[in-house]
């Protein structure tokens, strides 16, 4: 991406003021991502940029977006493992597999059935289905290729759009979840927490290199699932619990 257009995508997505980085952010990360060469996390086999089938002579490339954005949209207040049981559910139940006509033509009722171990599956069964229909009806049988677009989907959050955008070849922001949002407040790279994950993307935005936008989401992703966990961090297996300013002996 050039630096014109960097500039433009930074400045639209980011509305926090230029911050100092934290002085050891380097070492910091590289630690954290060489302990996750080798720490597996559930992210990593089960997450939603993998749960997509990927195109062939069967699947298309707008089917393989479809998923990963129906992946999405199940994996809110979901775990992974829990989200990957749903996709292949759906695969199997639907007549046709999982595609965008599979999904308006099945009974809502059904589709709920086909979702009922995630997180409010009444709820998502029937933005899934609305969903599908406008991508049918309004962008030709495809997902929305831009933030505004499938920030119109229902059910779908800002934190959601950066794995389908990319999927199109968008260059989106810092996806931000939980995970991101407690770990980059842990390490004090941000003084977000009270505010929320949509200002943890915008301050880390503002200083954290464009270079490593795209990697640090599955990163600190598996890292707060396996190690900096949301109660009873293991600060002790901690590769950075020198270095860390939330650390806990106790850990």
């Amino acid at each position: 991406m050039t630096k014109q257009k960097h500039s433009a995508l930074s400045k639209k997505l980011t509305t926090h003021e230029q911050i100092q980085p934290p002085l050891n952010w380097e070492d910091v990360y590289k630690c954290i991502k060489d302990y996750r060469k080798t720490a597996i996390a559930p992210v990593d086999t089960m997450g939603c940029e993998r749960l997509a089938d990927k195109p062939n002579d069967v699947i298309t490339p707008q089917t393989s977006r479809f998923q990963s954005l129906i992946a999405l949209m199940l994996s809110s207040q979901t775990k992974d493992q829990v989200t990957a049981a749903a996709m292949q559910n759906l695969r199997q139940q639907l007549k046709g597999g999982l595609n965008m006509e599979s999904i308006m033509q099945v009974d809502e009722e059904f589709l709920d059935q086909c979702i009922s171990k995630v997180g409010f599956h009444r709820r998502k069964a029937k933005y899934i289905k609305q969903a599908a229909k406008i991508c049918k009806e309004e962008y030709d049988g495809d997902i929305p290729s831009s933030v505004e677009g499938l920030m119109k989907l229902p059910g779908v959050g800002p934190k959601m759009v950066g794995i389908p955008l990319h999927a199109r070849g968008v260059e989106t922001g810092i996806g931000v979840d939980v995970h991101v949002h407690r770990i980059a407040n842990r390490l004090g790279w941000c003084r977000t927490e009270k505010e929320g994950p949509e200002a943890t993307r915008q301050a880390l935005e503002s200083w954290f290199p464009y270079s490593f936008w795209q990697e640090i989401n599955p990163m600190f992703v598996g890292f707060g699932q396996i190690t900096c966990l949301p109660r009873y961090p293991k600060c002790l297996e901690c590769p950075v619990r020198n270095e860390c300013p939330s650390a806990s002996k106790k850990g």
